[in-house]
């Protein structure tokens, strides 16, 4: 029997016992994760320098080594996160509708755990922990298998979480990692239908294209973020620069970070500049077309190619044009986004509105950055990931995303005629 085999078998008997688990005894053991993840952070820090170590000697780019580091800090905020799960509403149980039937039994639409989640990602060590907590919470066990440059690290995560439950009861195999970093081992679990209930990836447009095109098993597909910000002609200066700069810098290599930069063609000569040179000052390049290339505000600027509007950077690198309008703006961000997150930058209420309604993204937003998408930020505590999808989840995907429903069905005796 293969290792993947093994840990399918091993959670789906584990995702028994943990349905049968009260909320009480989850909250436990997701404290008692939170709690080992600091007290062991020296055994998990001393495995994720194995992985920067290994990761820099490959030249990884900086903003992917960004993403694969730990430090006692971001230990620290994903203890936190995990504590934070363990104070929210329990979605297990839930009941979604119930109404009497014109027979007289009674119907009940209730919240009950998926079974076994598959997690399939990449180079970021926290999603180890958060998908671990957020399965934990919606009683569901947990197969993880994420990308060689963290596997010293993912390795780490789990054995301390696993042996965190287990402390307080809970069935260790609840939260398990494939070992193996070979392709075969993630197309294998992509086969397992009837084994694991969801599929779930989590990375570049790589690996998410290739789960959703090979896998027998559900996938929720959490998509790439081609994301835009758009300078409508009635935005104020400063706010746009504020925004820009922060949806681009603040973190690059994460989903939500800004990629291309749209600005009215009736402000772009006296607005564009400012913000061309604050992106300079940190350090991005600039891929713009020829109206804006034509301003020689900032030296570090290229000229764009097709290609420049499709592409998430995940780095310091940043698409920038110059649109005709609202009605070009839009149709550019539906045309070229990935319906992830979308903001545009305006004090005009008709031209939010229409941007708001027209523009198809999981979040849009009026006057802030796109780095608000995220479980946390939108209360929902850890996510699993952010879907971009229209099935099921859509957006950060907190505890109810992690559920299916049931229908309990009481009667009296009745039978259909």
């Amino acid at each position: 029997m293969s290792e993947v085999v093994e840990l399918a078998r091993r959670a789906r008997q584990a995702a028994v016992l943990l349905a049968q688990t009260s909320t009480d005894q989850r909250n436990r053991g997701l404290l008692a994760m939170a709690q080992s993840l600091v007290a062991r952070q020296d055994e998990i820090l001393a495995a994720n320098e194995k992985d920067i170590l290994a990761a820099r000697e490959k030249n990884t780019p900086a903003a992917l080594v960004d993403r694969l580091e730990l430090n006692p800090m971001r230990l620290k905020s994903i203890s936190e996160a995990l504590r934070s799960l363990s104070v929210l509403p329990d979605p297990i149980g839930e009941v979604v509708s119930g109404s009497r039937l014109a027979n007289g039994i009674w119907l009940q639409q209730v919240r009950v755990p998926m079974g076994v989640v598959g997690i399939i990602y990449e180079a970021r060590p926290n999603v180890t922990a958060d998908a671990a907590g957020l399965c934990l919470k919606t009683g569901n066990a947990v197969i993880l298998r994420g990308g060689s440059l963290a596997v010293n690290s993912n390795v780490a995560i789990t054995r301390v979480l696993a042996s965190a439950i287990s402390g307080v009861g809970l069935p260790e195999t609840a939260i398990q990692s494939v070992s193996s970093t070979d392709r075969e081992a993630a197309e294998e679990m992509m086969g397992l239908h009837g084994m694991i209930d969801v599929l779930i990836p989590r990375g570049g447009a790589g690996l998410i294209k290739s789960v959703v095109e090979n896998a027998k098993v559900p996938v929720i597909e959490t998509g790439t973020g081609n994301c835009h910000i758009y300078v409508h002609e009635t935005a104020d200066p400063r706010m746009a620069q504020r925004i820009v700069v922060n949806a681009k810098v603040q973190r690059p290599g994460v989903c939500n970070a800004a990629e291309t930069l749209l600005i009215d063609e009736s402000i772009y000569e006296d607005v564009l500049p400012p913000i061309l040179r604050a992106l300079e000052d940190e350090g991005v390049t600039v891929h713009a077309d020829d109206r804006a290339r034509a301003l020689g505000a900032i030296m570090r600027i290229q000229p764009a190619t097709e290609e420049d509007w499709r592409t998430e950077y995940l780095d310091l690198h940043i698409a920038c044009k110059v649109v005709t309008g609202l009605d070009d703006a839009i149709a550019h961000i539906n045309a070229y986004g990935t319906k992830h997150s979308e903001a545009i930058v305006t004090s005009d209420y008709a031209a939010a509105q229409r941007f708001l309604n027209e523009v198809d993204a999981a979040a849009v937003y009026v006057n802030a950055s796109t780095r608000f998408t995220d479980g946390g930020e939108f209360g929902l505590g850890a996510e699993i990931g952010i879907s971009t999808q229209k099935l099921h989840a859509r957006g950060p995907m907190g505890l109810a995303a992690l559920t299916t429903t049931k229908y309990l069905a009481m009667g009296s005796g009745q039978i259909r005629e």
